[in-house]
């Protein structure tokens, strides 16, 4: 069997544009894989077409050997970025390929079964009001009356848009924005009650004597974790927030870490205890297997980052669903009407769990009409957001 063809789509999300990816053989066999990430997702698609054209003629039941292939081919323009959801994407594909082929779903290729549904946090439930402590509280109360036990938000988010430039601050904030931050937090921690997870997130956005500041002021709240106190490019930064920090404080991050080289110096150092691989950005499910067993090897548990489209979310679940080391897996629960409609089966979201088919693959083929009647907005503002 080879390879003949590999087609990709950019379709309107949300948040941002999906990547999609579809390969095709000799023999009819299909699979589906996305690729998404973002600001420049026409670059990633761009990365992913290319991508494909590389593997033309190869056997897609060499997964293992397309993905070092790839990445050795590729790592002269840089081993993170664009080729690595490239990579990602084509990765996603070949393993819905191959289960397919085997009619087996994905979560047998990578090891079978822990689980049978995944345990979800909610992320974009927040989308309504003026972001006062209020609007949070009353939405957050709507996502645990719908069964979620967990949920993420950025309380520093809409301190640019009420007190300022948050850039021209040098990541800082002032008193009235870190009071600000701390009601909403206080308030999403009442609407959801004592047992659920909070976690916090700050997209690296603060520096870092305001990130450690921040998180002692919400240690009394119990969250369950302080996501990217600070981004991924030095590691020693890491290591002196975890210093700074009381060690009852979980940090994550993971989200912009690629590959297992990438987080193996964050798990040597013990200076984060939760990691957050995303499969579109890690190099794929294959990789991110490896990084949750590198993980484990270390004692950190495993929460994939995934504020992306439908086979993303199943892809991360099936990678979850082998794991051990399992804590929970991001969702969107506010999304375009078409998310399940791109797809050939809905996600299956009860009761703030995914739940997994025994269908093969990922268990679903990308409906091609239904991703070109909502394509991927290219046109950017001056703000650099797509329009």
């Amino acid at each position: 069997m080879k390879i003949t063809e590999v087609k990709t789509w950019l379709v309107e999300g949300v948040k941002y544009n999906w990547t999609f990816v579809k390969i095709f053989t000799d023999e009819g066999h299909t699979g589906v894989g996305e690729a998404t990430n973002w600001p420049g997702s026409p670059i990633i698609e761009a990365a992913a077409r290319h991508t494909g054209q590389r593997i033309i003629g190869l056997d897609p039941m060499r997964t293992d050997y397309i993905w070092t292939k790839l990445y050795r081919d590729l790592n002269w323009i840089g081993p993170y970025g664009a080729s690595l959801c490239a990579i990602s994407g084509i990765d996603m594909a070949l393993l819905d390929l191959k289960a397919k082929v085997l009619g087996v779903p994905m979560v047998e290729l990578l090891g079978g079964r822990y689980r049978d549904s995944i345990l979800l946090y909610a992320n974009y439930w927040f989308l309504e009001g003026e972001g006062t402590p209020e609007d949070y509280s009353r939405q957050a109360k709507i996502i645990r009356d719908q069964g979620f036990t967990g949920c993420k938000f950025d309380p520093f988010a809409h301190t640019s848009y009420l007190y300022g430039d948050h850039l021209s601050t040098n990541l800082s904030l002032s008193r009235e924005q870190e009071d600000h931050a701390l009601a909403i937090a206080r308030a999403v921690r009442d609407a959801m009650g004592p047992d659920a997870d909070i976690m916090i997130e700050t997209h690296a956005m603060l520096n870092l004597q305001t990130a450690v500041k921040m998180a002692r002021r919400m240690a009394d709240l119990d969250i369950t974790w302080f996501e990217e106190p600070v981004g991924p490019e030095n590691v020693n930064t890491l290591a002196e927030v975890r210093r700074r920090l009381d060690s009852a404080i979980t940090v994550c991050v993971g989200e912009r870490h690629y590959t297992r080289a990438g987080i193996l110096p964050v798990l040597e150092r013990q200076i984060c205890d939760i990691v957050m691989p995303d499969v579109t950005r890690c190099g794929g499910p294959s990789e991110l297997k490896r990084m949750a067993t590198l993980a484990e090897a270390y004692g950190a548990l495993v929460a994939p980052h995934n504020p992306n489209g439908p086979l993303s979310t199943l892809a991360s679940a099936h990678v979850c669903a082998s794991i051990p080391n399992l804590f929970r897996q991001e969702f969107m629960v506010q999304d375009v009407p078409w998310r399940d409609t791109v797809i050939s089966h809905p996600l299956d979201v009860r009761d703030g769990h995914l739940h997994l088919s025994d269908r093969p693959g990922l268990g679903v083929d990308l409906i091609e009409a239904e991703m070109e009647a909502h394509p991927g907005v290219r046109d950017l503002d001056r703000d650099g957001f797509y329009v």
